[in-house]
């Protein structure tokens, strides 16, 4: 199996998992807002470990030092930004707007990387973009588009130019002091989550609370760490697609497993076409 679709495939893992029991924590009174001090927090463990690994210092040149907080201010910020839209607007549309942002990645890496692939490939890419909208979509209910749409599409850019500076980046940079950039930008947004949090209502400090969202969000830590090595083995018009579509099929289908529930028509079209897309972006020869 070559390097980047093994890596993409471990991060589609971790990320499916983490998708399906994400919003456990809230579920039992620890708000989103703490979940998102708790996911920076993680991100330290893997980002000191690769380090030592690696024995490198981090790259502190003008070039690494851009990229690198580009790459981490926009992925945290568009985070932080999430919980704002969330609260505002519906997410039966929010998400599958922001799950559009491989598009951007795409375009950016089709135009400025020079990035080709074949046929088998260009197929996939298709049919997995055209699975990330229906994996959230639904059509009950009506919302009058407001600042909630502003937030989802600047989330959507944010996301999709953050995959393009990884792939960019890769190129002089390695994986470790990305990711350590990545890092840094995330604590830098602590105090703003902390801020944002309603501690007027009851927070739960117990298992349930920072302790099961310390273990969900890890498996998003380390699959964002997977996720750079990804993108620095394989082309990011292959990458993003591959893995913005594996993650959300996997993260339906054991919500649907736990649930004991079958989905519903646009679900469904979304699991296929992701299925379909996957195959033949790793069908296609390198």
């Amino acid at each position: 199996m070559s390097a980047w679709l093994a890596y993409a495939l471990v991060t589609t893992l971790m990320w499916g998992v983490w998708g399906a029991f994400t919003g456990v924590p809230s579920e039992h009174g620890f708000p989103d807002t703490l979940t998102y001090v708790v996911w920076a927090l993680t991100m330290i463990a893997p980002a000191a470990w690769v380090s030592y690994r690696s024995g490198k210092p981090l790259q502190r040149d003008g070039r690494s030092l851009a990229l690198g907080l580009a790459i981490g201010l926009l992925g945290a910020g568009g985070q932080i930004l999430l919980f704002r839209a969330v609260t505002l607007g519906p997410t039966y549309l929010i998400f599958p707007i922001i799950a559009l942002s491989p598009v951007i990645t795409i375009l950016l890496s089709f135009a400025l990387l020079k990035e080709r692939t074949g046929r088998l490939g260009a197929a996939g890419i298709v049919l997995a973009v055209l699975s990330l909208p229906l994996f959230d979509y639904s059509p009950d209910g009506h919302a009058q588009a407001g600042s909630w749409f502003l937030m989802a599409l600047a989330i959507m850019v944010a996301w999709g130019l953050q995959a393009y500076f990884i792939k960019l980046a890769n190129a002089t940079m390695s994986a470790e002091s990305i990711f350590a950039y990545m890092t840094l930008s995330g604590l830098v947004f602590i105090p703003i989550a902390w801020m944002l949090t309603d501690f007027s209502r009851p927070v739960n400090t117990g298992f349930y609370g920072p302790w099961l969202a310390t273990g969900i969000q890890l498996l998003n830590a380390v699959g964002a760490l997977l996720l750079v090595y990804a993108f620095r083995y394989g082309k990011a018009i292959v990458v993003s697609p591959l893995v913005n579509a594996g993650a959300p099929l996997l993260t339906s289908l054991i919500a649907l497993g736990v649930a004991g529930a079958l989905p519903g028509a646009y679900k469904l079209a979304g699991i296929v076409l992701a299925l379909a897309g996957a195959l033949l972006l790793s069908l296609q020869p390198e």
